[in-house]
Formats: structure tokens, C-alpha cells, sequence
């Protein structure tokens, strides 16, 4: 844990504390997950820092429970991380937590589909929120041009990939990769779909030559 956590591994287990106590008696997190909170949630989330460069600007989709916004924000605190969150309760709950763990994290109220928030986002990230070709219509309107979607999937992902294909490419999608993160940390390790936008392509492209 303190490979993937490092100084601020004691605040991650105050988070799992959190997430087992509270989390359960407020309806963010099933009693039958407390005895995998690590392996499940925590680590399984944190371990797509792996596909993140220092610095971005991280939107959390759907974030819930804060999953994967604030373990990916404990154990990579130069990122910038917001998360985005349409219940109140839900909201009043990770105010409540980040506060405890003085995790400096912006906390938006809202859907992704109303676009609460500017389209200026390096990495929007989305776990357990929506088929794949439905996330892709969400999130890719809030990437600035050459931003990338990271989709926490299972073992269906690449499944998923093929059959919402032709949607995530309408909603401005451009190239997909499922890669798996997390190996020597998490068993089995996290995958994720990673999408990348084409906006901002169109000024990229060559134009096509004129017949004489």
C-alpha cells in the first residue's frame, strides 16, 4: 500500500475507515464490499495514476463515493482533481470527507450531460457510471483538444469496446485501448478503456490537395 499511497498512506486507510463506517450507514458503499474495500476500490482505483502525466487536470465523472477521484488524488497529489457528483447526499458526504483528510480537491454538484463545468480537462475519469458508448457522449464534450477518457471497466471491457465502437466515435471519440493497470499492486489488476478525443484534430489534419 505505501508504494502506491506513499506519505499519504495513513490518510488512505482514514478514507477505507471512512468508506466502512459512514460510507456504509449513508448509502455510498454496500456492506458486502467493506472486506474488499482495498483490493476493490482503493488500490484498484489509485493505480490509474499509471496512465496519468504529472501535472493534469483530472475530472472524476459520477464520482459517488469518491471512487476513483480521491485515491487517485491521495497517491498523486500533483494532480489537479475534481470531482463531479449529481446527489446532494453524495456531495455533503465527500465535502465532509475531504475536509478530515485535507485533500485538496474541487467538488462539483452536478451531471456530466448538463456540462457544470468547463471543457478544459486533460483526463475525465468515470467508474460503475455508464455503458461505455453513453460515458463517451458525457465526458468527451469536458476534455480540452487532446484530452483522453479513462473508463474503469472489467473483464467484459473489451467486449464492451467492439459493440459501443461506432458510439463512442459519433461522440467525437478517436482511438481505443483497454490496457490494464496496477499488476504488481492490485490483483486483478485494474482495466481500463482508454479513449482518446479528437478535438482540436480538425486544425491537425492535411488538407486535401485540389485536382487542377
Amino acid at each position: 500500500m505505501a508504494d502506491v499511497f506513499g506519505a499519504r498512506a495513513d490518510s488512505a486507510r482514514r478514507f477505507a475507515e471512512l468508506l466502512a463506517t459512514s460510507g456504509v450507514d449513508r448509502g455510498l458503499i454496500g456492506p458486502r464490499e467493506v472486506d474488499r474495500l482495498w483490493e476493490r476500490h482503493l488500490l484498484n482505483s489509485a493505480v490509474i495514476g499509471e496512465l496519468i502525466s504529472p501535472g493534469c487536470r483530472v475530472l472524476d465523472v459520477g464520482s459517488g463515493a469518491g471512487l476513483p477521484g480521491l485515491p487517485l488524488a491521495l497517491s498523486r497529489p500533483d494532480l489537479t482533481i475534481a470531482l463531479l457528483e449529481p446527489m446532494a447526499r453524495r456531495v455533503a458526504w465527500l465535502r465532509e470527507v475531504t475536509a478530515e483528510l485535507d485533500i485538496p480537491v474541487e467538488i462539483h454538484r452536478g451531471r456530466a450531460e448538463d456540462r457544470p463545468v468547463a471543457a478544459r480537462w486533460d483526463v475525465v475519469t468515470a467508474r460503475a457510471v455508464a455503458p461505455l458508448g453513453r460515458l463517451a457522449g458525457w465526458c468527451l464534450p469536458l476534455l480540452a483538444p487532446g484530452g483522453r477518457m479513462l473508463a474503469l471497466k472489467g473483464s467484459s471491457a473489451a467486449d464492451e469496446v467492439a459493440r459501443d465502437r461506432g458510439e463512442v466515435r459519433r461522440a467525437g471519440g478517436g482511438a481505443i485501448e483497454v490496457v490494464e493497470c496496477g499488476k504488481s499492486a492490485v490483483d486483478p489488476p485494474t482495466t481500463v478503456v482508454v479513449v482518446a478525443s479528437r478535438r482540436g484534430d480538425e486544425g491537425r489534419r492535411p488538407r486535401r490537395r485540389k485536382d487542377r
